[in-house]
């Protein structure tokens, strides 16, 4: 019996190891819609490498903006050109990939003035893009699995209000998931009181462009532990450029983020994955292929 129970230890500690590992199997998540060169998104979804996909951007929208959806050279959404992406939507919604609308970015016009106006702007975002009606969604019939906030302007309040309109809308059926991308930097200086809210499920922290806490740093890991610990969500991404071209700075190369980096941040019960940006970058480089079966 002892001769037995010694040499099943090893098999066992090897099906808890891999239980623990798999327990924290995490996902890519994409921005796609800024180049007109980087597939359609249908293509996208069906490479297999995405479990999500932030559609990129509405830049306009807020303080009494007629709201408006930038797709680069996707399509024109003045003309309504834009609504053929509603079958694609529907596409990748049927592989289990979730499909959200990236409110905000770097060179947006938005902002929120008031209480009412977050209000508005959660009403408008429910119908055109969510589970509303209106006779004129830019995108479609389609109904999107969500609102990802990448908020790097405009003010700095009313995002929690915005947040708490849109989630009282899982009350009427589909759940609204909430995501983000705030800047590693913590806490964010636009989302921060937002994401103290406990209302978003995905936050993709930007590991880039922010030379304090990004990898070259060697802060990186500090700031990931900051962030999961300090912010009630329920999974976090490693947000990263997906090629040298695709960002400022803050590129990790693969063999080092597979080496170093995940296996330093995959302990935490809240990993989720990595977040790109993005598609068309991805494509030029073949950063997801390098990385997927590590994430």
């Amino acid at each position: 019996m002892a001769s037995n129970l010694s040499s099943s230890i090893p098999f066992l500690l090897s099906v808890i190891l891999i239980l623990v590992v798999g327990t924290n199997a995490g996902g890519i998540a994409i921005y796609w819609g800024q180049n007109g060169n980087e597939g359609t998104l249908a293509q996208t979804c069906a490479t297999g490498k995405y479990a999500f996909v932030n559609i990129a951007f509405l830049p306009t929208f807020g303080n009494g903006q007629k709201p408006l959806i930038n797709l680069a050279g996707h399509c024109d959404p003045t003309t309504n050109g834009c609504t053929k992406f509603s079958s694609e939507i529907k596409s990748c919604q049927s592989r289990g990939i979730k499909v959200m609308l990236s409110i905000g970015g770097g060179a947006g016009s938005y902002s929120l003035s008031s209480t009412d106006d977050a209000r508005q702007v959660a009403t408008y975002l429910w119908n055109n893009f969510l589970g509303g009606q209106s006779s004129s969604r830019p995108l479609g019939a389609a109904v999107l699995d969500g609102i990802d906030f990448d908020i790097e302007g405009g003010t700095t309040q009313h995002w929690d209000e915005l947040a708490r309109f849109l989630s009282q809308y899982s009350k009427q059926g589909k759940k609204v998931y909430l995501t983000a991308a705030p800047q590693c930097p913590f806490p964010d200086a636009y989302m921060g009181a937002a994401l103290k809210t406990g209302l978003f499920d995905y936050v993709w922290v930007q590991f880039y462009n922010n030379p304090p806490c990004q990898y070259s740093s060697g802060n990186l890991v500090k700031y990931w532990n900051q962030w999961t610990t300090s912010i009630p969500a329920t999974k976090f991404f490693l947000g990263l450029p997906a090629s040298p071209k695709a960002a400022g700075s803050g590129f990790i190369p693969a063999a080092d983020l597979t080496s170093k980096v995940l296996p330093a941040i995959k302990g935490s019960a809240k990993y989720g994955g990595v977040m790109l940006w993005s598609k068309y970058y991805d494509d030029q480089a073949g950063y997801s292929s390098s990385i997927k079966s590590s994430v």
